[in-house]
């Protein structure tokens, strides 16, 4: 017998939220392989339900995550420095240290390596491709890895709560704090009454740290994988320079973390034509929405919008 437990925090919708949500699966799943994660419409939104060999209440399960979150990323997973994109001669020694530590059955650190990064093929400067969920690389003094690594060192479990069952009210610090997946992270100054850079109300709100604690959890089921002309991340697709666009299902029946993993990966999801057109063949696989997002480059950054429906047979 499965009992549920209704994420009524998070948005499907919501980049960000559905990140934490499959991020809550896998590293939930990391103990308990009997952990399944299914999607029900409630409150005008596709919220995630995890279905549990033990009945626990919210608190039990945040105090589990939480006791789980603490070992789950190794310190070896960030020696790349603040940020993935290196040159070859340093990703290339981190990724062999990561390999032979999957022949020596630890895959933890691979698994976050492919996610990453991977070698081929190198800028103008030598430096690796990097995932396509990157979204700053050091300008303003904002660090994709880095950040990380200050949700691992600073999220405690009521943020855990407030992500997964509270509605998101972004009242935690975001200064040196967010991972840009979150629409709300997109406060360009022309979309602004005032400079976003000096805003003192950053050090107090904008942000959700327990969702993006959550999200870092999601990278490995969003592995990166070379291609004859580039490194493409699992539901990206890129058109030109400027054009890519981020698409995952929601679906109705409950599914392990090796069962969404190829649900994420589904050519008739992501890889189905030009942005726009008509995925297929997926009701029949208990999919039940599919949600696109585009990703924005403004200078230095990236932000991405809010998923929007599209039409699947």
């Amino acid at each position: 017998m499965t009992h549920d437990i209704l994420l009524h925090g998070i948005d499907g919708a919501n980049p960000l939220g559905f990140l934490a949500a499959i991020g809550t699966l896998r590293v939930l799943s990391l103990d308990a392989g009997g952990v399944r994660l299914r999607w029900k419409k409630h409150e005008n939104a596709w919220r995630p339900v995890l279905a549990l060999d033990t009945a626990l209440d919210e608190h039990t399960l945040v105090e589990r995550l939480s006791a789980r979150l603490a070992t789950s990323i190794p310190p070896e997973v960030f020696a790349l420095g603040d940020n993935p994109s290196v040159p070859l001669g340093l990703f290339r020694p981190y990724a062999q240290a990561c390999a032979q530590a999957a022949w020596d059955g630890d895959r933890l650190r691979s698994d976050f390596a492919v996610a990453f990064a991977g070698e081929y093929p190198v800028d103008k400067d030598g430096k690796v491709p990097d995932t396509a969920l990157r979204t700053m690389s050091g300008a303003g003094h904002q660090h994709f890895l880095k950040f990380m690594c200050n949700f691992i060192e600073q999220v405690q479990p009521e943020h855990l709560h407030k992500a997964l069952f509270a509605t998101w009210r972004y009242d935690d610090p975001v200064q040196n704090m967010t991972l840009r997946w979150d629409p709300s992270d997109d406060n360009r100054y022309a979309l602004r009454w005032s400079d976003p850079s000096g805003d003192p109300d950053r050090k107090s709100t904008g942000s959700m740290w327990g969702a993006n604690r959550l999200a870092i959890e999601a990278l490995p089921l969003l592995p990166t994988l070379p291609t004859h002309r580039q490194l493409e991340t699992t539901g990206f697709h890129t058109q030109g320079a400027r054009k890519t666009h981020w698409t995952w299902p929601i679906w109705n029946a409950s599914a392990g973390v090796d069962t969404v993993r190829s649900l994420l990966d589904m050519a008739a999801v992501h890889r189905s034509g030009q942005p726009g057109t008509q995925p297929q063949g997926l009701a029949a696989r208990g999919i039940v929405e599919v949600y696109r997002s585009r990703r924005l480059t403004t200078g230095k950054f990236r932000n991405f919008t809010m998923g929007t429906p599209v039409s699947y047979t």
